[in-house]
């Protein structure tokens, strides 16, 4: 069976069941476009996560210490795993910080020279709240600390909306996926059922079912291809033209690792996977109870 066959024969059913093949192409497209928003959404919000994430310092403030006990407690905080970087704010620093952070209503009070020198203590990316919690009891206890301020509750928060969002996201996302895969399901039924007597001689004539299942494939393959192509259309005109229109916010939003061909790929890729899925599930099982003797 040519390639030409099989795609001449999947254009005629869509043609033949014109409102069923609407409908199919129409549930394919707004699952893959819904999807592709809450995929660009989903990675937009993970990276201000971890921006945040990684906004969260931990602060550790020292006591009055000479500069070789002040070297020696940064080499031991460096060599924690969890750490990135140590970075050392003087006294003068944290005074200048407080003056620029305060106007001239701070500067008499930082000229008091009551600010502690201090380490800024930046984690690794993705280190969990748990382990850096404990850490930052284990540095309370390290000789010539004061005190170490690290505002656990604010970590806690950013990483159960973010849970709470990627958990919906996926479970909206299976749902969608569910009810395109059936509608998909049951147009190639109907067409099936509509070409059963030509099914039957097909089979009269020897003609196996995995032959007459082909065409039926390729409808569901170029309606997922149909419906990828529109929603990647929609999805590029809705954030680039009219989203920004009403919601500024919408024109920053990147595409998923800086490019846009990776969701691209993804949706039309997606989109044909489950006009794949719907036609198999349907072409196997009704090709194969359609009997000669019927």
């Amino acid at each position: 069976m040519s390639i030409e066959y099989i795609v001449s024969e999947g254009i005629a059913g869509i043609k033949r069941a014109k409102l069923a093949s609407f409908t199919s192409i129409f549930s394919l497209f707004i699952a893959v476009f819904l999807l592709g928003v809450l995929a660009r959404v989903s990675y937009n919000a993970y990276e201000v996560a971890q921006a945040l994430r990684q906004s969260v310092d931990v602060e550790v403030f020292l006591n009055d210490l000479s500069e070789q006990e002040t070297d020696n407690l940064e080499n031991r905080l460096e060599e924690e795993e969890l750490v990135e970087n140590v970075t050392y704010i003087s006294k003068d620093s944290a005074a200048a910080v407080f003056k620029e952070e305060f106007g001239t209503e701070g500067a008499s009070l930082a000229d008091l020279e009551f600010l502690p020198a201090s380490f800024r203590v930046k984690m690794v990316e993705g280190a969990e709240i748990e382990k850096v919690d404990s850490l930052v009891v284990q540095f309370a206890e390290y000789e010539g600390v004061e005190e170490v301020s690290f505002n656990q509750k604010l970590l806690e928060i950013i990483e159960t909306r973010f849970r709470t969002f990627s958990l919906v996201g996926g479970l909206i996302g299976g749902l969608i996926l569910l009810a395109s895969v059936i509608l998909v399901f049951n147009t190639i039924r109907l067409t099936i059922y509509a070409k059963r007597s030509l099914i039957k001689a097909m089979k009269l004539v020897g003609a196996t079912n995995s032959f007459i299942r082909r065409p039926f494939v390729m409808e569901g393959v170029i309606q997922g291809v149909i419906a990828g192509l529109l929603a990647l259309l929609v999805m590029v005109i809705s954030f680039q033209y009219i989203l920004p229109e009403y919601i500024p916010q919408v024109g920053i939003l990147d595409w998923p690792f800086g490019k846009w061909y990776y969701l691209s790929g993804a949706m039309i890729f997606l989109a044909v996977l489950m006009g794949f899925w719907g036609s198999q599930w349907a072409a196997r099982k009704f090709i194969r109870k359609t009997s000669i003797s019927e």
